[in-house]
């Protein structure tokens, strides 16, 4: 069986200063640096290395070491789609290419249109709910052009929308679940059926509304990445194993990709949420053809990849 993973963040030392930055700005007189090392050390987490490539050769070691054949690679802000695409291009073709897209920016969709056609990035990752728009909006219908005429994908994050990284730089809260509703994305899904559109993370606690815009709209796909905090949220009894006999149902094995959300180090890439969701697949008795599907045909399929 290929493993290709669906949802991985670069997070190169790109990602890390834009929002380091941004804090400083907030707060007068202190210094990016300083604040990011200081954001690391309460985080646990390690900071990359200012070269992309070498923190490319870490992922692709680390892929290597737990079986992983492909992954999309998500640039996370849009300064850090320079860095993410230096290091698809050194990946022999393991890497693929996303970036966060905010449209409603003055240059959202110039810099959308760039990524697109002159890089070659392979869709584009949106948080309606970060930047204040809807996918059936002006901006977003937009957006979504390029992304037909470019044959790409479109990753929509609905639901709960969290930032460590944000809360330990003392970043204000953006998000307004007002624009996170995945029955937002059914006008826009019905208008360009030809693209792809995944929700991550079963909808990040809108996970009704995800099943009805899964029903409504046969391009609406469901990714499984994260640990899935947003059960906590839902009604007593629901657990992951019971989400996914209910997306399988709904939607069905070939809507649905495998993803990781892997990040950061020392964490690595998350084997264990592979071997988790793994197991309930097998609990579950999906057939193997179906857990083909889920763990890598289905990307390939999507993205037009080589098998």
């Amino acid at each position: 069986m290929k493993l290709l993973d669906a949802h991985l963040h670069f997070f190169s030392r790109d990602f890390f200063l834009t929002l380091a930055r941004a804090a400083a700005a907030l707060r007068k007189g202190e210094d990016a640096y300083t604040l990011l090392e200081d954001a690391a050390a309460r985080g646990a987490f390690e900071l990359p290395p200012h070269d992309p490539i070498e923190h490319l050769l870490r992922w692709l070691a680390e892929m290597e070491r737990h079986g992983v054949d492909r992954a999309v690679l998500f640039a996370s802000v849009p300064e850090e789609a320079d860095a993410v695409h230096a290091a698809c291009l050194d990946s022999d073709d393991r890497l693929i290419p996303f970036t966060a897209v905010d449209p409603s920016r003055p240059d959202g969709l110039a810099f959308a249109r760039r990524v697109l056609t002159e890089l070659s990035f392979r869709g584009v990752l949106l948080f309606p709910s970060q930047h204040h728009y809807r996918l059936a909006g002006k901006e977003g219908l937009a957006l979504l052009e390029l992304v037909e005429a470019a044959g790409g994908t479109v990753f929509v994050h609905c639901g709960i929308l969290e930032s460590g990284l944000r809360d330990l730089l003392g970043l204000p809260r953006p998000y307004d679940m007002a624009f996170a509703n995945p029955l937002d994305l059914i006008p826009a899904a019905n208008r360009f059926p030809r693209v792809p559109i995944v929700i991550p993370q079963f909808g990040a606690g809108l996970f009704r509304e995800t099943l009805i815009a899964g029903a409504q709209c046969p391009n609406i796909l469901v990714d499984t990445s994260g640990t899935h905090g947003w059960l906590q949220t839902q009604p007593e009894g629901l657990g992951l194993e019971e989400v996914f006999r209910r997306v399988l149902d709904v939607l069905g094995a070939e809507r649905v990709l495998f993803g990781s959300d892997s990040n950061t180090f020392p964490l690595g890439w998350r084997s264990d949420i592979y071997r988790d969701q793994a197991g309930i697949l097998e609990r579950l008795e999906v057939p193997l053809e179906d857990r083909h599907r889920i763990f890598g045909e289905n990307l390939i399929r999507i993205l037009g990849l080589k098998p």
